[in-house]
């Protein structure tokens, strides 16, 4: 690399965003810390405590970003269908070698108190891929062919996901549709998303599939015989409401059958169907006592009893905005929110400068999962949504999930310093 190359280099990269990826793993270390402090191992350093884990993964982290910083922006591209090919496999090993924590089959012990999470890697090896696919010369996802091909590169590492079984993960790549939806695909196939929630949502509350079917036949021939002149309509109308109520059917035998006690549990808690604050519902509960607790100020950085005493499990991981709630309060917690959203708005404007549409599109993809991640875990700790298990990117504990995340920012930033060039 020449002088000019240099400076291109240096001139050329997002620093913007170098800095809020600091910031983040910042404000997750100090969190940890205060999360899980031990007396007797408080050094930052001491790899027996998470946060000495968690200052490693983190210097590791910066260390790999800078590394693919060096790379040419092409290796990304060119080696993708490997990458998800071993994203792949290793979801696959997981389920013969994995390590059960919490009823998940998630985790491959790599000794030393350390582990492998490959659904957090497969996630980013999935905006890959399906970068490369849709940037490719005749795809269009308005094509049958190319949409089902995008649907089964985001749709098979979600059923290996799902057999851990790992709910919350699998979710994630459902954001994935906002790519789909940016690169052409109709605006209503996010209306029947959002129709599909409501199913669902509908199905669990009545606890009646055969009322709830009922109801949507009525709708259905009421539509009908209003639009009966038009043949065409009413023909879409009928497969409609045909799918809607095999949807509601699914719902019910994937509820009853398939998901665990405490899974259930919690959607019910969450949908206001039972209540259990000292059970299945405590997580949250305590979750909401401590960032309530924390009103505008906050109790002060390690003086917050919720987590001092350690009344919510996991605080540490996937409830570690309890920790910023309670002890740092209201505006601590509008400033980290603010510093997502603002890496949100940041990735999107990458996005739209773009002169590569496979750069483009991963963007979108890494601004999907990374949003996506952010609202359900924050609604998770305010009890808006179900406790399903996803990490805060790069606050939350974790080596797979800093060290995916860095991956995805680090590649988005080296294909935007080459957003001049052509991948």
């Amino acid at each position: 690399m020449n002088t000019n190359q240099q400076r291109s280099f240096f001139f050329n990269v997002d620093w913007l965003m170098v800095f809020l990826y600091l910031a983040l793993c910042a404000i997750g270390l100090v969190n940890i810390h205060s999360a899980v402090f031990d007396d007797k191992h408080p050094g930052f350093f001491d790899l027996s405590t998470d946060y000495g884990k968690q200052l490693i993964y983190i210097i590791i982290g910066i260390t790999v970003g800078i590394v693919i910083l060096l790379l040419e922006s092409r290796f990304f591209s060119a080696l993708s269908p490997f990458f998800y090919g071993v994203t792949v496999l290793l979801l696959m090993l997981v389920l013969v070698v994995g390590r059960n924590v919490g009823g998940n089959q998630a985790w491959i012990s790599l000794g030393g108190g350390f582990r492998l999470q490959p659904s957090e890697f497969a996630k980013l090896t999935t905006c890959l891929l399906l970068a490369r696919y849709l940037s490719g010369t005749n795809i269009k996802v308005t094509d049958t062919k190319s949409f089902l091909v995008a649907g089964a590169i985001i749709g098979f590492p979600m059923v290996l996901i799902m057999l851990q079984p790992d709910a919350g993960s699998t979710l994630v790549f459902s954001s994935l549709i906002f790519v789909l939806y940016r690169e052409g695909l109709s605006p209503y196939f996010l209306i029947l998303e959002g129709l599909f929630i409501a199913l669902f949502v509908l199905t669990l509350k009545l606890n009646n599939t055969m009322l709830l079917s009922g109801i949507l036949v009525g709708i259905a021939a009421l539509v009908i015989l209003v639009t009966r002149r038009n043949r065409k309509l009413m023909k879409v109308i009928a497969i409609g409401a045909g799918i809607c109520i095999a949807f509601v059917f699914s719902v019910n035998f994937l509820y009853t059958k398939v998901l665990k006690p405490h899974q259930k549990v919690r959607i019910d808690i969450v949908l206001g169907i039972t209540s259990d604050p000292k059970g299945k519902g405590y997580n949250v509960n305590q979750s909401k006592i401590a960032i309530g607790s924390g009103k505008m100020w906050g109790r002060g950085y390690m003086k917050g009893t919720q987590t001092k005493y350690s009344f919510v499990p996991e605080q540490g991981t996937d409830f570690i905005f309890c920790t910023v709630g309670e002890e740092w309060g209201f505006a601590g917690s509008i400033v980290v929110l603010g510093l997502y959203l603002f890496m949100v708005l940041r990735i999107i404007r990458m996005a739209e400068r773009q002169r590569s549409p496979f750069s483009r599109i991963y963007a979108y993809g890494v601004a999907s999962v990374i949003f996506f991640h952010v609202i359900i875990n924050i609604g998770m700790t305010i009890g808006i949504v179900p406790s399903i298990g996803i990490p805060l990117p790069l606050i939350s504990y974790g080596g797979s999930s800093l060290l995916s995340f860095t991956v995805m920012l680090f590649i988005l930033i080296k294909l935007d310093s080459n957003r001049m060039g052509i991948i």
